[in-house]
């Protein structure tokens, strides 16, 4: 008889996280798929819980995925965990339960602690509805091509980023998105939580140059409507001198100005000039 893989979330920071029931099936199967598994035996000592453990991380997915799966159609159950949060959200782990699904094998729940949908909730920002873009490619043409893609998204945005690259994405993002509202949200219930709210423009000024430690997550919002009627020839010159300023070209400022007003590409190229 075939097992289980259950997909269990773990703490984002503070240990007190972790559910009754997470502890109970961490401590009741057979073995555990581990993103790190220096990371992962600190959570199960801190818990008491001695458990074989099976590393299964982005570099080795294909070729250990196919080998729990084995074992589980064996009879045993896994539980597979990432580092911190839900595993496959951002993470290998969504290739393990596709490949589980795709082999008949039964895939169960254990719900823990989800950065994104956290820091949205304590952001302060709307809520309604949002699109999750996990993490920006750090090839420059991958990045430039997913900003371009969502430039006219009108939903909350949601990216995940790492210290070390914060500021070139916030360079990025001023650069595609213009000047928006931005909340950005580090260290998640660790010591140093903290929401920051402010506007890309002035993220860039105060962080542009790094700074900011921890995990962190940006919540955007999403690109407000102008109506034309209610826009002047100098309040479209104006925007189109903004986002040259932020780096466009002046015919691709023209042409995005143009298409949130009632103005022609052209006359406002000219202006510009």
């Amino acid at each position: 008889m075939s097992g289980k893989l259950f997909v269990v979330g773990t703490p984002i920071g503070n240990l007190g996280d972790l559910s009754p029931r997470a502890v109970q099936v961490l401590d009741s199967v057979d073995f555990i798929a581990a993103e790190d598994t220096r990371v992962t035996v600190k959570l199960l000592n801190h818990f008491d819980i001695k458990k074989e453990m099976v590393s299964y991380f982005e570099h080795n997915k294909r070729e250990r995925g196919q080998v729990i799966c084995e074992r589980i159609m064996n009879g045993e159950n896994c539980a597979v965990v990432t580092d911190a949060g839900m595993p496959a959200i951002s993470d290998p782990g969504e290739d393990l339960v596709a490949l589980c699904h795709e082999l008949a094998i039964v895939v169960e729940s254990v719900p823990g602690p989800t950065a994104f949908a956290t820091a949205l909730a304590i952001s302060g920002m709307e809520s309604g509805r949002f699109t999750f873009e996990g993490f920006l490619s750090v090839n420059k043409k991958s990045r430039c091509e997913h900003l371009e893609e969502i430039k006219e998204e009108k939903r909350t945005l949601i990216f995940y980023e790492a210290p070390h690259k914060l500021s070139n994405t916030l360079r990025d993002l001023n650069k595609t998105l213009g000047n928006r509202k931005i909340a950005i949200v580090r260290e998640i219930t660790k010591i140093h939580e903290e929401v920051i709210k402010t506007t890309l423009d002035e993220a860039c000024r105060l962080y542009g140059d790094g700074g900011l430690k921890g995990e962190i997550v940006l919540i955007i919002e999403g690109k407000k409507n102008i109506p034309g009627k209610e826009m002047t020839m100098e309040d479209a010159v104006s925007m189109a001198k903004s986002l040259v300023e932020n780096g466009l070209s002046v015919n691709s400022a023209a042409k995005e100005v143009a298409a949130l007003s009632s103005y022609k590409k052209g006359d406002i190229y000219k202006a510009l000039l």
